[in-house]
């Protein structure tokens, strides 16, 4: 689960100016718009439990595709770095929780 910001210029309902925001999303979903100006919020209500377990199920249902696109780009290539790959799985999924966990504590303080 990512949480990433954007800066844009929007129209802004309380400065009556179109003046720069920060929009901020967790995964493709927007969370929150702020103008930075007068730092105003516009929160969107997003069930995050519902993001982590889609992003989730994405990711296990399109695992074998991927495999198999590896394999059919290059099997020397794939079979060399399995192994590794193998070994370092447990550690990118600790990682990938741990981020994912730092981003639901953060949206739920709000």
């Amino acid at each position: 689960m990512k949480r990433s910001e954007m800066e844009a210029s929007l129209f802004c309902t309380y400065c009556n100016e179109e003046t720069p925001h920060m929009i901020v999303y967790i995964n493709d979903e927007i969370t929150s718009i702020e103008c930075e100006d007068c730092h105003h919020i516009v929160e969107i209500k997003v069930d995050i439990m519902k993001e982590f377990y889609k992003e989730l199920y994405e990711r296990i249902s399109t695992k074998p595709s991927r495999i198999t696109h590896e394999y059919k780009r290059g099997l020397i290539s794939f079979l060399s770095k399995l192994p590794m790959r193998a070994a370092s799985k447990p550690y990118r999924l600790m990682s990938d929780l741990n981020q994912s966990r730092k981003v639901i504590r953060q949206f739920k303080k709000k």
